[in-house]
């Protein structure tokens, strides 16, 4: 049985950094997509960054992009989200991701429905 376990997350002021990790567990596939999504309140879920695990291609949402990294330590089972800059805006439910999605189509995988294991959830607030 697949499970992602998150932990991180928090309240930090606007301008902060906040770093979230995701350790799966269970998984068997060859291939491996991970990433983050963040819903906020009255909101529709929405992809965060993604990471091929195989050859290490990151890929992130332009709301995100050079505030944030996505990393991953193998060793571990373990995928790192760091923000930086963060604004109010960031502010929802983290959730981690994977799936056994190919590295040529994890780039474009960035509909909730094409993750098939979810973390718990976190939430990241960020007040101004």
């Amino acid at each position: 049985q697949v499970q992602l376990a998150q932990s991180g997350g928090g309240s930090v002021q606007a301008g902060g950094t906040l770093r979230l990790s995701c350790v799966i567990s269970g998984y068997t596939y060859s291939r491996k997509c991970m990433g983050w999504f963040r819903q906020a309140p009255g909101k529709e879920r929405e992809a965060v960054a993604r990471i091929s695990t195989g050859d290490g291609s990151t890929y992130y949402a332009d709301s995100v992009q050079g505030r944030s990294t996505i990393s991953q330590d193998n060793a571990l089972n373990t995928v790192y989200l760091q923000l930086t800059s963060l604004k109010p805006e960031d502010t929802g439910v983290y959730y981690c991701v994977a799936d056994k999605i190919r590295p040529s189509d994890c780039e474009i995988a960035d509909h909730w429905a094409d993750f098939t294991y979810w973390g718990q959830g976190t939430q990241v607030t960020v007040s101004s």
